[in-house]
């Protein structure tokens, strides 16, 4: 399986690197994992909503143009779907079985995710109704996933 992870923005702590860098070090036994980043707009103070939408089309359009042909994409999104882990891993292990061969999670920018990218996605995750920094949200999906490859394989990790 090939996981690829789009996400808006570059990464500026270290400790998110490093992160980052543990998850895909322990992914690398279960799947082949690819990070896009892509770049982020400068929105400015007191933007307007048309200004907003216009920077969310601008990032979208960056994130659609890296999504491969066939892959089932999976949008992080507050409005989505919440899944425990075992509800995360059954949906991947589900993907597997049925032939997908390559999921691609998007991750948005500050403003969220333009309505083309919603719409291009296949199934919609939320992990809370709260809202996370955009890098923190890398290394929570990241170990949610190296999580879910852990149950599917059932293998112990610790709660």
């Amino acid at each position: 399986m090939k996981i690829t992870v789009i996400a808006v923005g570059k990464i500026k702590e270290k400790f998110y690197e490093q992160a980052m860098a543990e998850y895909q070090k322990r992914l690398s036994r279960y799947c082949r994992l690819e990070i896009i980043q892509v770049a982020d707009e400068k929105t400015p103070d007191g933007a307007s909503e048309i200004v907003e939408n216009q920077i969310k089309e601008k990032e979208g359009a960056r994130i659609l143009a890296q999504i491969k042909e066939g892959a089932y994409v999976i949008a992080l999104a507050i409005e989505g779907e919440m899944l425990t882990s075992e509800g995360l891993a059954e949906k991947m292990e589900k993907l597997a079985v049925t032939g997908t061969s390559h999921i691609v999670f998007v991750i948005g920018g500050s403003l969220g995710l333009s309505g083309e990218v919603l719409r291009r996605a296949d199934y919609r995750l939320s992990f809370s109704r709260m809202t996370f920094p955009h890098q923190l949200m890398r290394v929570i999906l990241l170990e949610q996933v190296y999580r879910g490859y852990r149950i599917i394989s059932g293998e112990p990790y610790h709660k």
